[in-house]
C-alpha cells in the first residue's frame, strides 16, 4: 500500500477496510462518503482478544508514511505483550488533580489532620491547586508545572511554600496509591521566608493585660491570659475541656488530637494558672465539657477576631497576631535566664530549632551576671 493507493480507494453503499499487505494488521478504513481513517487491528497476546485502533483521519494533517511510522510502532507494541487500546482507555479513565485532591482529603488529611490544618488545605486547595491544575492527570504533571505554579505565588512566598508542601504530600500519596512513580514536587526550591519574632515588652504587655481586665467579654480575655500563663497555642486553649486539668496536682493533660505534634503532652501549670482555671471553674457550668464554651451547645468558644482587634487596638499594639502570644511566653522566660531545652519543651517543640529563635534573649541574663563582676572591679 501507498500514499497513491490510499487515495484511490473508494467503496459504494458501505464501509470498508483494506489491508496493507507489507504490515500485517494496518489498514484504510473507507467510508461511502470517501473520508478514509487509518487504523492497526491486532490481538491481544494475553486475552487472545482482538483489538482495533484508529490512527487519525487521512488527509494533510496524517500522512500516509506517518500513520504507517504509527502503526508500526502500536504493531511493536502490541507484538510485546501490550496492549495500546487498553492503554489508551486507561489514560483516559486516569485520576485527576482533582482526584486526587478529593481522595487526599477523604483518606488522610480529615482522619489524621487538625481541623483547622484541614480548613487550610481545602483552602489551598479551592483557591490556587485545583483551578491551576485541577483537570491535569496525576501521571501528567512535571517538575516544570509544580515549577511554574511555585513561581506564580512568589508575591506571598509563606502561602506559596505551604502550597508547595501540600502538594509533595499528595504526590507523595500518590506514588503509594501507584497513581504515578515519582514526586514532581520534589527538588523545587523554596522561597525564602522571613520569620516572624514578635513579641511584647513588658510595657506592651502591661498595657495589653490592662485593657484585658477592662473588656466586657472575660471569657474571651480569660483564654488570652491562659495562653499568655502557658505559651499553648490558641487551639489548645479553645479546645481545652476540664477533664484534661489536673488542678491538684497543677498539671495540663492536652490530648494527641489537639496537639500540633499529635502526641499527648503533660504541661506544669503556675499557681497564677491554676488560680485563673478555679476562678472561671466556680461560674463554670460543669455539665459543659469544655473550659471556654461558645455559643452552640456542647461547642468551644471559636471565634476571637473581634475581640482580638478590640483588644489590641484598646492596647495601641501594632502588628501582634494571637499566636504572637507563644512569642511573647517563650521571650519572657528565656530573657529571665530559663534554658532553651526548657522553654522548648513548655512550648511542645519536638525540634531543637524551632526554639533557637529565641537564643538572643538568653545572652541578657548572662550579660547581667558578667556586669556583677565588672561592678566589683569597678569599685
Amino acid at each position: 500500500m501507498s500514499k497513491s493507493v490510499v487515495e484511490k480507494l473508494s467503496t459504494d453503499d458501505r464501509e470498508d477496510v483494506f489491508w496493507d499487505v507489507s504490515l500485517h494488521g494496518f489498514g484504510v478504513r473507507v467510508k461511502p462518503n470517501g473520508t478514509k481513517s487509518y487504523l492497526v487491528q491486532y490481538r491481544n497476546r494475553t486475552t487472545g482478544r482482538s483489538r482495533r485502533q484508529t490512527i487519525g483521519q487521512a488527509g494533510p494533517l496524517l500522512s500516509f508514511a506517518n500513520a504507517r511510522k504509527e502503526a508500526m510502532r502500536l504493531l511493536s507494541e502490541a507484538a510485546q505483550g501490550g496492549d495500546p487500546v487498553e492503554s489508551k482507555q486507561s489514560a483516559r479513565k486516569a485520576e485527576t488533580i482533582a482526584d486526587l485532591a478529593d481522595q487526599y482529603l477523604t483518606l488522610h488529611a480529615k482522619p489524621k489532620k487538625r481541623e483547622k490544618s484541614v480548613a487550610n488545605d481545602v483552602s489551598m486547595l479551592n483557591g490556587i491547586i485545583i483551578p491551576k491544575l485541577g483537570k491535569q492527570k496525576v501521571a501528567q504533571v512535571g517538575h516544570r508545572d509544580i515549577q511554574a505554579l511555585h513561581n506564580s505565588l512568589r508575591e506571598t512566598p509563606y502561602r506559596a511554600n505551604r502550597t508547595l508542601a501540600l502538594l509533595s504530600k499528595m504526590f507523595a500519596l500518590s506514588v503509594r496509591w501507584g497513581w504515578r512513580q515519582d514526586n514532581p514536587a520534589k527538588g523545587v526550591e523554596r522561597f525564602p521566608e522571613e520569620k516572624r519574632y514578635r513579641w511584647l515588652s513588658d510595657e506592651e504587655l502591661a498595657r495589653f493585660v490592662a485593657e484585658l481586665n477592662e473588656h466586657p467579654n472575660q471569657r474571651a480575655a480569660n483564654a488570652i491570659r491562659l495562653q499568655l500563663l502557658t505559651g499553648a497555642r490558641i487551639g489548645e486553649v479553645l479546645t481545652s475541656k476540664w477533664s484534661d486539668f489536673d488542678l491538684v496536682r497543677g498539671v495540663w493533660v492536652k490530648p494527641s488530637h489537639h496537639t500540633k505534634q499529635k502526641r499527648t503532652e503533660h504541661l506544669p501549670l503556675s499557681n497564677t494558672a491554676i488560680s485563673l482555671l478555679q476562678t472561671i471553674q466556680e461560674s463554670a457550668d460543669l455539665n459543659h465539657p469544655y473550659v471556654f464554651p461558645g455559643r452552640n451547645p456542647g461547642q468551644p468558644l471559636k471565634e476571637l477576631k473581634r475581640f482580638w482587634q478590640n483588644v489590641t487596638t484598646a492596647a495601641e499594639l501594632s502588628d501582634y497576631r494571637i499566636h504572637d502570644n507563644r512569642h511573647t511566653h517563650a521571650s519572657h522566660l528565656v530573657s529571665n535566664g530559663l534554658t532553651l531545652p526548657v522553654v522548648g519543651r513548655l512550648l511542645g517543640h519536638t525540634n531543637p530549632l524551632t526554639t533557637q529563635r529565641y537564643a538572643h534573649l538568653a545572652d541578657d541574663p548572662l550579660r547581667a551576671a558578667a556586669e556583677i563582676m565588672a561592678e566589683k572591679m569597678g569599685r
